[in-house]
C-alpha cells in the first residue's frame, strides 16, 4: 500500500514540471502467472504509433508496470536447450519470448531472401555469409563481418525487448544478448578464426554502441560441458553442424571459459544471476520458484545492481520509452560510426559498391517496403506505410 501511495504522490508532484524525481520502477518480486494477477492495461500500439504528444499527456510509462515487467536473458553454450527453455519460462511468467538472433533477420525481407542473389556477385566478399557458412568454414574472409552483424542483430532484438516492456508492461525473455556477444569473439580469436586487429575493431564497436542499453534484471545461465555440446549437436542433426570444424575443444572450451570467468562475474555486478547445471536438462518450474525468491529491490543505495532501473524519474522513463520504441534506427547508426580502412574484411571496394548499385536496381525487394512492391502488390491508394520497417543491412 505504501509503495502505491508513494508512486502516486511523486507522479502527482512531478507531472508536467520536468523535475527529475526518482520513482519506484517495478514491484520487488517476479511471480508465476499461477500465483499472481498479472493484468496490464491494453498494450500501446508502439509499432505503429510514436509515444509523443498528446499520448504522453494520457499516461506515464511506469503506469503499465506490474511485478513481471522485467527483462530476463537466458545464456549458455551452443546446444544447451536455451530456445525451448525460453519459451517455457516466458509462458510460466506471462512474458514475451523473443526469437534468438539469426542471419535470416539480416538477409530476409518478407518472403524474399537476398542470399538467393549470391550467384550474381563477382567477388566472394559480396556473397552472403551466415551461421551455416560459418559452421562449414570458420576461417573465411567474412567471419568477422558475420559476428559484427550478429552483434547488431542482438542489439536490435534487445532494443525491441526494451521497447516492448516499456510500451506494454509485459516482461520479455531473450536468448543471449549483445552483452554476451564478445564471448564468441574471444573464442574465435582463441581458435585462430580472426586476427587481433579485427578483434580490436570489434571491441571499439562495442564501446560505441552498448552505452544506451539498460542491462537485464536477471540472467539465467544454463551450463553444459563441451562434451555435452557435441552430443546435443549430433542429436539435433543439423547437417551443417554435425561435421563442423568449430566443434573442437579449443573453440568450445574457450566459450565456456569466457562465459564463466568474464561474462558471468561482470553481469552479476549489474543484474541478478542464476546458474544451473543443465547437462541433463531440468525443470523450468524449479527455476520459476527460484526466480520468485529474488528480491529485486533489496540493494544498497550505492550498489550497481539494477542501478539503471532504480534511479529513473517519470520523465526519464518516458524518454527511455521514446528512445527504444521510436528511435531504434538512430541507435543502430552507431554501428556505422567506426570506419577502419585497415580492415578490408569490413569494407566494400568502390567497384563492389558500384556493382551492388547496378545489379540491385533490378531487384525491387531491395527498394520497397513489405507489401509495397508494385511488381507483386496492389499499392494504389495505400497510405499505411510502416515507417519503422528497416531495410536489409546486407549492403553498404
Amino acid at each position: 500500500m505504501s509503495t502505491m501511495l508513494s508512486v502516486g504522490f511523486v507522479k502527482m508532484l512531478t507531472r508536467g514540471t520536468g523535475h527529475h524525481v526518482p520513482v519506484l520502477s517495478t514491484v520487488r518480486f517476479i511471480s508465476s502467472k499461477h500465483n499472481a494477477d498479472l493484468k496490464r492495461p491494453a498494450p500501446y500500439p508502439y509499432k505503429e504509433r510514436d509515444f509523443r504528444w498528446p499520448w504522453t499527456m494520457m499516461e506515464d510509462t511506469e503506469d503499465r508496470f506490474n511485478q513481471n515487467s522485467k527483462i530476463i536473458v537466458v545464456e549458455g553454450p551452443i546446444g544447451s536447450g536455451k530456445t525451448e527453455f525460453c519459451k517455457k519460462l516466458a509462458d510460466e511468467l506471462d512474458m514475451l519470448a523473443l526469437p534468438p538472433a539469426n542471419m535470416d533477420m539480416w538477409y530476409k525481407k518478407g518472403d524474399f531472401d537476398f542470399r538467393t542473389l549470391d550467384d550474381m556477385w563477382s567477388t566472394e566478399n559480396m556473397k552472403s555469409y551466415d551461421e551455416t557458412t560459418f559452421c562449414k568454414n570458420p576461417n573465411h574472409f567474412s567471419t568477422m563481418p558475420f559476428q559484427i552483424r550478429m552483434l547488431e542483430l542482438r542489439f536490435g532484438l534487445y532494443v525491441d525487448a526494451l521497447a516492448h516492456m516499456l510500451s506494454t508492461g509485459q516482461g520479455v525473455v531473450l536468448q543471449r544478448s549483445p552483452f554476451s556477444d564478445f564471448v564468441f569473439v574471444e573464442a574465435m580469436d582463441s581458435a585462430g578464426y580472426i586476427s587481433k586487429r579485427l578483434k580490436d575493431i570489434y571491441n571499439e564497436i562495442v564501446k560505441f554502441t552498448m552505452l544506451p542499453l539498460l542491462k537485464p534484471h536477471l540472467v539465467v545461465y544454463l551450463d553444459i560441458p563441451a562434451s555435452k555440446v557435441k552430443e546435443n549437436v549430433k542429436l539435433r542433426n543439423n547437417p551443417w553442424e554435425v561435421n563442423s570444424p568449430i566443434l573442437n575443444d579449443t573453440y568450445l572450451n574457450k566459450i565456456d571459459e569466457v562465459y564463466k570467468n568474464t561474462f558471468l562475474p561482470n553481469i552479476s555486478d549489474h543484474s541478478e544471476l542464476l546458474v544451473y547445471d543443465w547437462s541433463e536438462g531440468g525443470d523450468v518450474e524449479v527455476v520459476v520458484e527460484d526466480i520468485e525468491r529474488i528480491d529485486f529491490d533489496n540493494y544498497d543505495h550505492f550498489s550497481n545492481k539494477l542501478r539503471e532501473w532504480r534511479e529513473l524519474s517519470t520523465k526519464e522513463w518516458n524518454e527511455k520509452r521514446v528512445q527504444f520504441a521510436d528511435n531504434k534506427q538512430e541507435l543502430l547508426t552507431a554501428f556505422n560510426t567506426i570506419e577502419r580502412y585497415d580492415a578490408p574484411e569490413l569494407v566494400y571496394s568502390g567497384d563492389e559498391i558500384l556493382e551492388f548499385r547496378q545489379k540491385l536496381a533490378d531487384i525491387p525487394e531491395y527498394f520497397y517496403q513489405i507489401g509495397f512492391n508494385p511488381k507483386k502488390d496492389s499499392v494504389l491508394f495505400r497510405f499505411d506505410v510502416d515507417r519503422k520497417q528497416g531495410t536489409p543491412g546486407m549492403f553498404y
